[in-house]
């Protein structure tokens, strides 16, 4: 099968990105529908693969099964280097904590966010497993490790005629990826600008499409942007360790808080033990990581860092000049003329607190 050179496949990830931009600019509806209908495509070919393995194993051909070899190293790997490996191989479970960002978006986020978070992430481990096991009855770990994508490999070596139905499951599923990353990062920027702390343009959505056209389109140029600077494998370190990171910090804060304010008002409660053993993993698996790779990982904390200035100038700073504000308040003005985009109302029915007896974490 003929190869596709890295820019034709930045370019293509790149006529997606402006695609799916304008898709989710122009409806909230279109972008789930989207989603839906890619995740039902994704996970069918994931069974498709699942069937067809377990096919093989029954018939005997699972010996790249054995631990022996299925775990056979072409070298001796270090704690650092297995850390390392999970980091990477996270960037495939990314997407548990996307609901929260949409929460606003849910149906009775209360009850449905933690039943779709503990319903999504067993099954989401289940396929994976499945299909890895899968990959295995037909691929030698060398062969695994030597193709660009595995799936196109495996459907090139047993579906025969159809093999045709792996890249195109392939190029589903990087479409619905960057079509759920467009959706949940322009709600966490809209959330951010809301809060003050990113310009108040990105918290305003559009007059009649009630969709956050401004933060849309920041998401979209950065991810240009990068695409445009980077190497695909380093990215996905970057922002492993970066999404890592600020998990971290997310679950300290939860904690701290938890101890210091115990009875304020929480929606959502969870039992401190799963805190609590994220944290320790989180310190192992990031503690040996920056060990095995310090310049990727002291990279991905630069990358990070390069924010607190912004923040620092932009919300700590309370008193300046008032050209600087003279300055927004224009940008502001000229981009929701082109977007046609307003602050959105707050609904009254969001405002009422909770009732104690209600309240859980």
């Amino acid at each position: 099968m003929e190869q596709v050179c890295p820019g034709e496949e930045q370019a293509t990830v790149e006529r997606q990105t402006v695609f799916l931009t304008w898709v989710n600019c122009s409806s909230v509806r279109w972008a789930t529908r989207i989603q839906d209908v890619f995740t039902v495509a994704k996970l069918l070919a994931l069974g498709l693969i699942i069937v067809v393995g377990l096919v093989q194993i029954c018939r005997g051909y699972g010996d790249n099964l054995v631990p022996s070899v299925a775990f056979e190293f072409l070298k001796e790997p270090s704690v650092g280097q297995v850390a390392l490996a999970f980091l990477q191989a996270s960037f495939a479970f990314s997407g548990w904590n996307f609901l929260n960002y949409v929460t606003e978006e849910m149906v009775e986020p209360r009850k449905n966010l933690p039943r779709a978070i503990y319903i999504s992430i067993p099954l989401v481990t289940l396929v994976y497993t499945l299909t890895n096991i899968a990959y295995f009855s037909s691929m030698t770990p060398e062969e695994l490790l030597a193709s660009n994508a595995v799936a196109v490999t495996f459907g090139e070596k047993l579906l025969g005629m159809f093999s045709w139905v792996m890249p195109i499951s392939v190029a589903l599923s990087t479409f619905g990826g960057i079509n759920g990353y467009l959706f949940t990062s322009s709600r966490l920027c809209f959330s951010g600008a809301r809060e003050g702390h990113l310009p108040y343009l990105l918290a305003m959505i559009h007059l009649k499409n009630c969709t956050p056209i401004p933060a849309l389109l920041l998401c979209c140029i950065a991810t240009i942007f990068i695409l445009c600077i980077g190497e695909t494998h380093n990215l996905i370190n970057y922002v492993s360790f970066i999404n890592y990171l600020s998990y971290g910090v997310t679950i300290a804060a939860l904690l701290y808080l938890r101890w210091k304010k115990p009875n304020i008002m929480r929606p959502i409660k969870v039992n401190l033990l799963i805190p609590i053993s994220y944290m320790v993993f989180w310190a192992v698996l990031l503690g040996f990581s920056m060990y095995s790779e310090p310049v990727v990982c002291g990279l991905g904390m630069v990358i990070m860092l390069t924010g607190v200035p912004v923040y620092f100038l932009g919300v700590v700073w309370k008193n300046k000049p008032k050209w600087v504000y003279s300055s927004l308040e224009r940008v502001t003005y000229v981009g929701q003329k082109l977007c046609y985009v307003v602050f959105p109302q707050d609904d009254p029915l969001e405002l009422e607190p909770l009732a104690p007896s209600k309240a859980s974490d």
